[in-house]
């Protein structure tokens, strides 16, 4: 795993979505995660969608499911899935800002709630999908963060896992110069490699139905977003003062390290498909 040299923890990652909040729904909208282009002629926001679509695809979601947004945002990924799939589903944030803005576009069958996955509160075996969409990166504990999921996920439940990753193998300048800070600056307590993720949902009890790399389909985002942070910070009085002031100011060096990471192969993309296996029968 890929630490930062500054130690992070839960309190920080809540303090940097609630302190840069404005900046963000600015900068990324409703979906606080990653495009994904398959032509390259999406739009970001059909790409961002795009991106939900195939989380739901790979869950295999059915109406009536009861389904955990780990790490929710604003809500957009629960909002849409339970729109375009007819499931239920309880998001978790940690961010009071985020549940404050989710609470001024109520859904049907949409719930958001401040709450530390870690801690989730949920039943056990009371979820027949979940999803993490770049929110296993904030967890302090990544082995707790599987093993919650595990826990919440009835028998035969998928859970499915969008992650920034390192490079297997990264060393020298890409650390020193990419991914440490990178780690630092989003307030990412650790960045795991594919197999380090691997092992730790196996460990966890899950079976991996699939893995699919998609760092070239989803690199865009961040010159997408270097774009817009770059108007509304010459255009937006507001965006300017917030940046300007913010203690978490620092995540906007990200963008060109971002943008480098990917281009060089230092970070990768990667969508796990997990499965909770059933119960071997009994003869």
């Amino acid at each position: 795993m890929i630490e930062p040299n500054a130690p992070q923890d839960a309190g920080a990652v809540a303090d940097h979505y609630d302190e840069l909040d404005l900046i963000y729904r600015r900068v990324w909208g409703e979906h606080v995660h990653h495009g994904l282009w398959t032509t390259g002629r999406e739009t970001p926001a059909e790409a961002v969608e795009a991106l939900v679509d195939t989380v739901g695809e790979r869950l295999r979601l059915q109406p009536g499911q009861a389904c955990v947004d780990i790490g929710c945002g604003y809500g957009g990924t629960a909002r849409r899935l339970a729109a375009t799939r007819g499931v239920r589903v309880s998001g978790v944030t940690l961010s009071a800002e985020q549940v404050r803005h989710a609470a001024t576009q109520p859904a049907p069958d949409v719930e958001i709630r401040q709450r530390d996955w870690l801690d989730s509160g949920l039943p056990g075996a009371s979820a027949d999908a979940a999803w993490a969409i770049e929110s296993s990166e904030h967890m302090v504990d990544k082995p707790a963060f599987f093993a919650e999921a595990h826990r919440v996920l009835a028998p035969g439940g998928r859970f499915v896992v969008c992650a920034w990753l390192a490079e297997t193998g990264a060393g020298g300048w890409k650390v020193r110069h990419l991914l440490e800070p990178i780690c630092r600056e989003g307030r990412l307590p650790s960045m795991g490699t594919r197999e380090e993720y691997a092992a730790l949902a196996e460990d966890a009890g899950f079976e991996i139905a699939g893995y699919e790399d998609v760092s070239q389909r989803v690199a865009r985002t961040w010159t997408v977003c270097a774009r817009r942070l770059a108007r509304a910070l010459v255009v937006d009085r507001e965006t300017r003062r917030i940046a300007l002031a913010a203690r978490n100011r620092i995540f906007a060096l990200s963008f060109p390290r971002l943008i480098l990471a990917y281009r060089t192969g230092a970070m990768r993309y990667g969508i796990f498909t997990l499965v909770k296996p059933e119960p071997a029968e009994q003869d």
